[in-house]
């Protein structure tokens, strides 16, 4: 009889160490068989944002993702993925989940008002933080431009259909203030690509390679726009420049 109520009685405290140690893993996830691990698509670009019109974001990040391969810019709008409209960063989140890893998919987007269609396949947070490792380790080094990226915001283009990058403060005897960039230029293009957002214009820059030259086409106001001009007048306070910055090194 004494056998059996030792048999229970190391039942019992068996039982009851396995629920205290299994039962905290199981409410926060870290046992085993409780959850997998969530496979997520990248289009290798910063986080999305609500519009209007669908989803937002303000730059593409290392060179050689998906929306940098596709031509995309920040400021473009996705509007529709692999044939469904979006209609806010929830969705869209999502269905980065439910996208295989690799798959080429359809995505309209508008910029500047207008509607483009691109191809992009879709790659794995791995692929997306080689990238960016790569890109910060680069043996080349990273540029000089001479700008307060603080100083800088994204703005509408008085007379045009675009936004661009308002410059504040240019650092004296640096690369910019050297090749002619004054404070209160806008910048609307950077060596061919549109530039509508202070982060992009941002990763653009660090993405050039020291000494050498890129060339940015800016907004310049003639004089200070007084009282409230309508657009046509605004425009012709604006002369269009480009400007060859050579770049140095940090």
């Amino acid at each position: 009889m004494s056998w059996v109520f030792l048999g229970l009685l190391v039942f019992f405290v068996g039982a009851a160490a396995f629920t205290a140690i299994v039962a905290p893993m199981r409410k926060s996830g870290n046992i085993g068989f409780a959850q997998a691990p969530v496979v997520k698509s990248y289009l290798g670009v910063d986080e999305f944002d609500n519009t209007d019109e669908g989803v937002i974001f303000k730059s593409v990040k290392a060179p050689g993702g998906p929306a940098d391969k596709a031509g995309l810019v920040g400021g473009d709008v996705i509007v529709s993925f692999d044939g469904q409209p979006i209609h806010d960063e929830d969705q869209m989140n999502e269905l980065m989940v439910q996208t295989p890893v690799g798959k080429t998919v359809d995505v309209e987007y508008l910029r500047d008002g207008q509607k483009k269609t691109a191809k992009l396949t879709t790659i794995s947070n791995e692929e997306n933080q080689r990238l960016t490792r790569d890109f910060e380790r680069r043996p080349e080094g990273k540029p000089q431009f001479g700008y307060d990226d603080d100083d800088a915001e994204t703005v509408k283009v008085p007379g045009m259909n675009i936004h661009g990058v308002k410059l504040g403060t240019i650092l004296r005897n640096r690369p910019a203030d050297i090749a002619g960039i004054k404070n209160g230029d806008i910048v609307i293009e950077m060596d061919g690509v549109p530039i509508r957002t202070a982060s992009e214009f941002l990763m653009r820059v660090r993405r050039a390679l020291p000494y050498t030259t890129t060339k940015l086409v800016v907004m310049r106001p003639k004089a200070p726009v007084e009282g409230d001009a309508d657009a046509e007048t605004e425009a012709k306070d604006f002369e269009k420049l480009e400007i060859p910055v050579r770049l140095g090194k940090q």
